[in-house]
């Protein structure tokens, strides 16, 4: 089995690197901190755009963030094929720089809201390095920890993403449905989790790296950060990819 080298890059205000690392070694990764003013990845399988408020979070999510010197090797990574996760504010910068489309805005409630969520699987094929030991239909509960989750999309894109099966998580109620009461942020059509269209790039609000032990709450995170190296062991040219 691939032992995955992650890089998890590093904004001032980002705060969700360390419990990257601390779940690491639990999924089998090789994982190290990159500094967002370096202009290289160095020799990664992966690439993690941790949660936080990235430069403060001023002007918008993310939008200062998108300029850092490291999102140009990350945008070269993900043109390459090579699999990136942008959880919560990661998710917010990876739509400021163009990598997935949308924005996430303030809650539609106007708080910030730090709890666990069920979330339902949609399309864990159309992004198999983060979801491929997830199922169709499966239940799952991660936290979340967010003021500004709310995707938002004009109804054109919103079409693009459903036809193309590129909405992989939707909020959920217990029961797996998705119902206005089960959506802690107003998201439109209950959108918690998308990827683009190579599936490479898996950008959502909650927080996996949170859920890898079951005395802290639950596990159901561990499912899509092992899909990674089975991911890997899958691809015949995955060495080809770090850069």
């Amino acid at each position: 089995m691939t032992t995955p080298r992650v890089a998890v890059v590093v904004f001032p205000g980002t705060w969700s690197e360390r419990d990257f690392l601390d779940v690491a070694p639990l999924v089998g990764w090789d994982a190290r901190l990159v500094w967002h003013a370096e202009r290289e990845l160095g020799e990664v399988d992966a690439v993690v755009l941790p949660g936080g408020f990235a430069h403060g979070d001023y002007l918008r999510t993310g939008a200062i963030a998108r300029f850092s010197p490291i999102m140009a090797a990350v945008a070269a990574f993900v043109d390459s094929g090579g699999p990136v996760l942008g959880s919560c504010n990661g998710f917010q910068i990876l739509c400021e720089a163009g990598m997935l489309p949308g924005a996430l805005l303030r809650n539609d409630h106007l708080q910030f809201r730090c709890d666990w969520q069920w979330l339902r699987v949609e399309a864990a094929e159309a992004c198999p390095a983060w979801l491929g030991e997830a199922a169709d239909g499966a239940r799952i509960r991660l936290p979340i920890s967010h003021g500004e989750g709310r995707y938002y999309a004009d109804d054109a894109t919103l079409d693009e993403l459903e036809a193309a099966g590129r909405v992989v998580l939707r909020y959920a109620d217990a029961d797996g449905r998705v119902t206005s009461d089960g959506n802690p942020n107003g998201s439109l059509r209950g959108i918690a989790g998308i990827t683009n269209p190579r599936g490479n790039v898996l950008g959502l609000m909650p927080h996996p790296e949170r859920a890898a032990e079951a005395e802290v709450g639950g596990s159901d995170g561990l499912l899509l950060l092992r899909s990674l190296a089975g991911w890997l062991d899958a691809q015949p040219v995955a060495a080809e990819r770090r850069l």
